[in-house]
């Protein structure tokens, strides 16, 4: 337990918001959002301030477990109400290789910033950008780590169906980045698709959670199984009950002193006792409290854009302010 994994980030990047609301665009296919903000202006400020809050507070709670924080501000000057969820608009990739993605709802498009990509290439080994947001002009859309999985052991990407990740562009992805798409059928207890793929599946070093029940086609579900199970992890199931939790959205990353499972805490209370303790013997589990930002339909994992680029030199913690 607890060595350095290529499937867990070495850090992650996070933006902290200081307009947060949930999003109108996103709405109409995201079950998991919440549209508590009223017309009320007080009101308004007041969940824009609990979400930033959760945000510092959540920032220090992973640099105290040792991982490396990347922490920027974003202060509204444009519409940006999920700019909380970097996770969707770029990844990074071992050997120097940063993807930008094509965004569904056009005001997410606004969250694509040069400064954090700047960032990015001057504390670590970047190579390239491969930038694919060009895709918004034909309707086509892969919302990075939100729409795929990905196993880095495994080289496959898992995908849920939806019009925010389509096949083409997930096709395009996988031939450069050296992934095996991997798609499959979805379904809420209402028979809706999941909107993210990475609200029903995680995938770590040693094990998954997967809400195996939320893929409708039973040929699907056996393969998913079957093929995080060559990879020896073990596949911890979760129910629709833990999936509506969070408890899927979560991350493995690597800090000082061993891999971590980042995850909200009512993730973290959804899962039972023997669910924490299969996962506890890879990862600590670091609950954290982020009641505010999942009114927004996403989770911790959806706040971290895990970094899987080389350092240029030794890169300290970077602590919220």
């Amino acid at each position: 337990m607890n060595t350095q994994s290529i499937q867990a980030p070495i850090a992650v990047a996070m933006v902290r918001p200081h307009r947060f609301m949930p999003n109108p665009e996103t709405a109409a296919d995201n079950a998991f959002q919440c549209n508590r903000a009223t017309g009320d202006a007080a009101a308004i400020r007041s969940l824009a301030d609990k979400a930033r809050d959760e945000v510092t507070a959540a920032a220090h709670a992973l640099s105290e477990a040792g991982v490396c924080v990347h922490l920027f501000d974003d202060h509204g000057e444009l519409e940006t109400p999920d700019s909380v969820f970097p996770n969707n608009w770029f990844s990074t990739h071992a050997g120097g290789h940063v993807a930008l993605f094509p965004m569904y709802s056009p005001n997410r498009r606004r969250e694509r910033r040069a400064d954090i990509i700047e960032t990015l290439k001057a504390k670590y080994r970047v190579r390239e950008i491969v930038d694919y947001s060009g895709l918004e002009n034909d309707g086509v859309f892969l919302e990075g780590t939100g729409a795929m999985v990905l196993d880095h052991i495994g080289r496959i990407a898992f995908a849920a169906r939806s019009h925010r990740a389509n096949p083409i562009a997930l096709e395009r992805f996988c031939a450069r980045f050296h992934f095996e798409p991997m798609c499959f059928d979805t379904a809420d207890p209402d028979g809706h698709p999941i909107y993210h793929t990475n609200v029903m599946m995680s995938v770590a070093t040693e094990f998954a959670l997967v809400g195996l029940d939320s893929i409708s086609d039973a040929r699907q579900r056996d393969e998913v199984r079957r093929r995080l199970m060559e990879t020896g992890r073990t596949v911890i199931t979760l129910d629709h009950r833990q999936i509506a939790g969070f408890a899927a959205n979560a991350l493995e990353l690597n800090a000082r002193g061993g891999r971590i499972l980042a995850l909200s805490r009512r993730a973290f209370d959804s899962l039972t006792l023997s669910q924490r303790a299969l996962i506890e013997q890879s990862a600590r589990l670091v609950p954290l409290d982020v009641p505010t930002i999942e009114t927004a339909g996403g989770s911790v994992r959806c706040m971290l854009a895990g970094i899987h680029l080389s350092a240029r030199a030794l890169t300290g913690v970077s602590a919220p302010a």
